[in-house]
């Protein structure tokens, strides 16, 4: 990647034009007032009995369509579903480090559904009005389950067995299913049928690298991301699914996430300790965020589209925001009790924020390798 930063030469008679100079002022005049456009307050956290386990660790945490419920799933082989009126704090209550919510899980919680397998995905399933939810499991099988009746529906085994890390559903009617796998497959599905027939199935990686996320476009194009292992994030016409029409190649380790921005761009984050913001027109990178650690684990990654920002977890147990117009972060919080050294052993392994509202307000939700849940408010500072 070129370097494009300026360095001074004192043996350079040439002066910078005044021009440049002011636009570059008010660059980072606008940079600075992004950082302090937003004020973050933790609101509220949910611990259990277990806090501090790794087999508590929350690995995925998903809204439902409505933005009134909000599931989670990982290593404690259970999803909990939450009512987000239960989790957010009262009109009246002010904000602060001595005003935060403190609940459990078992008492948060409207209720749980033990699964089989421990979870690394989950998807609501699109026309279901919020009943029906999907999940990848360690076991390399999705799920889908009737949260009415607390059961499982629907259920595929088309990975041989290998962990499954994401699952998506598409955006328009009728819809597809997609997961993808530790065997290096994308593989998409028609709900609709039972059996082990594939709409599609496509290895990305020449050389079998894994699958570890996949999202269709949500704003209704023919488009499915895929990151892989092979530090490449593709992208699929589902029309024709034999060889990607993007290739976004930048990143140094395996890609984690990919996440849509908006229409015309995209977001990845890799185990190269950052995040890529990339053009779907034609593959180019835009800008790069740096700031947080994230050499091994999948620590989350979560775009609110109203008002352009990213969030994302670390492995020094924190929670990172960042303005997409940014590189920087613009804001950064410490998640529970934890070392300042960078060596805690606990990590945020997930994070999500809430769709709907308008531009002045947003809410994202972390999850920790320890188990506690964390929600975050932010409001827009008025200048």
């Amino acid at each position: 990647m070129k370097n494009f930063s300026t360095q001074f030469n004192p043996q350079s008679p040439e002066v910078e034009n005044p021009n440049i100079q002011e636009e570059k002022a008010e660059q980072h005049i606008e940079e600075e007032r992004a950082r302090c456009d937003w004020e973050f307050n933790l609101s509220t956290v949910v611990t259990s009995s277990s806090t501090g386990a790794s087999t508590d660790t929350i690995g995925v945490i998903e809204f439902d369509p409505s933005d009134n419920l909000v599931a989670t799933g990982g290593i404690a082989r259970k999803i909990r579903v939450y009512s987000v009126k239960s989790l957010l704090p009262g009109e009246n209550h002010s904000h602060g480090e001595h005003n935060v919510k403190l609940l459990q899980h078992n008492n948060a919680c409207d209720y749980y559904i033990w699964t089989p397998a421990k979870l690394s995905s989950l998807r609501w399933k699109p026309g279901s009005s919020g009943r029906v939810l999907g999940s990848g499991d360690y076991d390399g099988v999705v799920t889908e389950y009737d949260l009415d009746r607390k059961i499982p529906i629907f259920e595929r085994d088309e990975h041989g067995g290998r962990r499954i890390w994401s699952v998506d559903y598409s955006h328009w009617n009728p819809f597809v299913g997609a997961s993808g796998s530790d065997d290096g497959t994308i593989q998409m599905w028609d709900p609709r049928c039972e059996g082990t027939t594939n709409v599609a199935k496509v290895r990305p990686s020449a050389g079998g690298g894994a699958v570890c996320c996949v999202e269709f476009n949500p704003f209704g194009g023919p488009l499915v991301a895929v990151g892989c292992a092979d530090r490449r994030a593709y992208g699929y016409d589902v029309r024709k699914m034999v060889d990607p029409v993007l290739i976004f190649d930048g990143h140094q380790k395996p890609v984690t996430y990919v996440r849509f921005l908006d229409e015309h761009m995209m977001v990845t984050s890799g185990t190269d300790g950052c995040l890529r913001l990339w053009s779907m027109h034609d593959a180019r990178m835009i800008r790069v965020y740096m700031g947080h650690m994230n050499t091994r684990n999948f620590v989350g990654l979560s775009v609110w589209r109203t008002g352009g920002l990213l969030g994302c977890g670390s492995e020094n147990n924190h929670v990172f925001v960042y303005d997409k117009r940014w590189g920087e972060p613009i804001w950064v919080h410490e998640f529970g009790v934890g070392s300042r050294d960078g060596r805690d052993p606990n990590f945020v392994s997930s994070v999500c924020w809430r769709q709907v509202g308008g531009e002045d307000g947003c809410t994202l939700v972390a999850g920790g390798s320890d188990g506690i849940l964390e929600v975050i408010v932010g409001k827009k500072k008025a200048f």
